[in-house]
């Protein structure tokens, strides 16, 4: 299946195999899930939510600091 993966102004479509999480896809493109925020269609999700064929994934980083 095809995703379209968002990161900043970086758009890429990503071949995945099976049944894969947004947690899965984020290890696979080694991004730690603590450090970013995740739209799946317009919508946060959260990181255990499934990837299906089509969807749009937005990688947001979050900025930590005071």
């Amino acid at each position: 299946m095809e995703v379209t993966v968002i990161i900043g102004e970086d758009e890429k479509k990503i071949d995945v195999e099976g049944n894969k999480t947004v947690k899965d896809l984020l290890q696979m493109m080694e991004i730690p899930v603590e450090t970013v925020v995740v739209k799946k269609n317009q919508s946060i999700i959260i990181e255990e939510e499934s990837v299906e064929n089509g969807d749009i994934i937005e990688v947001i980083k979050v900025i930590y600091g005071g």
